[in-house]
Order: structure tokens, then C-alpha cells, then sequence
């Protein structure tokens, strides 16, 4: 069964960094594309930015490039999100998924970049960037 945990989260200030983990469990991170998704109260689910299981490449939202970073560990099996400059607009419940296929530059901003493109999902962490 796949199984991800997301975590990591918390209180950081305007300007802060921090860094999220998904541990990645029943299945082996390399074999598989794992996105970092995020949702603000009353907006709708956005796409962070993904790494691809084909060549571990990354591929980030515009908002987001520059300041936050996707890479992966296999021998932990966890792929992790590091953020810096953050900003209030930041905030919001951070979450990963995963589907064992491979993104491609094209494919991360035509389809992979939309929630229903992920197969599996685990639970959130939130982030908060206030003073």
C-alpha cells in the first residue's frame, strides 16, 4: 500500500525558511514521480512544484522558483521540500502525492500540475509565514 507522510510544518516568519519531508512507505521513491501540493483557506488545491522518477528532475510552480527546492533522499525513501524567503502567501496546508509516472517539463505544466493528475496523497502539514 503507498502510504506518505508529510511533515515539517509550523510558524516561520516572513523571510524564514523551512523544510518539508514526505516518508514515502510501500513503495520505493525512485520508481515513482512525488509532487508538493498546497491549499490556502478558501483557494483551491495548487501545485508547489513535482520531482520525476525518470531522471529526478524538478519542476516548480512560477510563484514558488527560486526560493523552494524538491529533492529526494533514497536511502530514507523521502523526498523533501526546502523553502526559503518565505512569504505570508505561503501559508497554507502543504501536501505530497505520488503516481508512478513520468513528468516531463511539458507535462508538469499542461496536466501534472493539477491535483487529479496524482493517484496518491498523504495527509498535510501546515505552514504558516506571519509576523
Amino acid at each position: 500500500e503507498v502510504q506518505l507522510q508529510a511533515s515539517g510544518g509550523g510558524l516561520v516568519q516572513p523571510g524564514g525558511s523551512l523544510r518539508l519531508s514526505c516518508a514515502a512507505s510501500g513503495f520505493t521513491i525512485s520508481d515513482y514521480s512525488i509532487a508538493w501540493f498546497r491549499q490556502a483557506p478558501g483557494k483551491e488545491r495548487e501545485g508547489v512544484g513535482c520531482i520525476s522518477n525518470s531522471d529526478r528532475s524538478t519542476y516548480y510552480a512560477d510563484s514558488v522558483k527560486g526560493r523552494f527546492t524538491i529533492s529526494s533522499d533514497n536511502a530514507k525513501n523521502t523526498v523533501y521540500l526546502q523553502m526559503i524567503n518565505l512569504k505570508p502567501e505561503d501559508t497554507a496546508v502543504y501536501y505530497c502525492a505520488a503516481r508512478r509516472r513520468e513528468v516531463s517539463n511539458n507535462s508538469w505544466y499542461h496536466k501534472a500540475f493539477r491535483p487529479d493528475w496524482w493517484n496518491d496523497w498523504g495527509q498535510g502539514t501546515q505552514v504558516t509565514v506571519s509576523s
